[in-house]
């Protein structure tokens, strides 16, 4: 799978860019926010492994995508959709810290609802952030999600629990609102 963009490219991760994964992988301020991380280097090569071995899926489950900005073919982040019965899926994204607040992850994001939407067929997709990532919830609401609701702590990871927003966008209101 490769997608295109304007300023983007997002395709399959391949064994060679985990170099480049780390870097944002094992930053304290990449994963303050996430259930996993800071990345040791076997983390992340394993991670990698992980979706190699996610792509060779007869029924697939897995898209995890490396993100590439077609100005300098550098690799500044990764989006991707985690499906669930086939008919919904969590989608989720992160990136270097050098490409916060630019605007790559909401056009990212965008062109992962387009494919969900229009090529997986999915019913609904949705996404969760801790409450004070509020860069991740201002990508949600760029791309047209629904805000809905606080989920108070419905996970516990790195010794406390967690609360997080939830957004969503039905197939239905995408094609109704389509972003591109």
């Amino acid at each position: 799978m490769e997608l295109a963009t304007t300023r983007l490219w997002i395709r399959e991760l391949v064994m060679e860019d985990w170099p480049a994964v780390h870097r944002y992988a094992s930053d304290p301020r990449v994963t303050l926010h996430t259930i996993w991380g800071p990345n040791t280097e076997k983390d992340t090569m394993q991670y990698v492994q992980s979706m190699l071995d996610a792509q060779q899926q007869e029924l697939r489950t897995v898209y995890e995508m490396a993100v590439i900005r077609q100005e300098d073919n550098q690799l500044i982040g990764g989006c991707g959709l985690h499906l669930y019965d086939q008919q919904q899926a969590e989608i989720g994204y992160c990136y270097d810290p050098d490409s916060w607040g630019k605007g790559y992850a909401s056009e990212a994001a965008a062109a992962m609802l387009e494919y969900g939407f229009n090529q997986l067929n999915l019913h609904r997709i949705y996404a969760r952030c801790r409450p004070d990532n509020i860069g991740s919830a201002k990508v949600m609401q760029k791309i047209g999600m629904t805000y809905e609701g606080h989920l108070r702590e419905h996970m516990y990871y790195k010794q406390q629990w967690q609360d997080s927003y939830q957004y969503s966008m039905l197939q239905t209101e995408f094609r109704e609102n389509p972003l591109f």
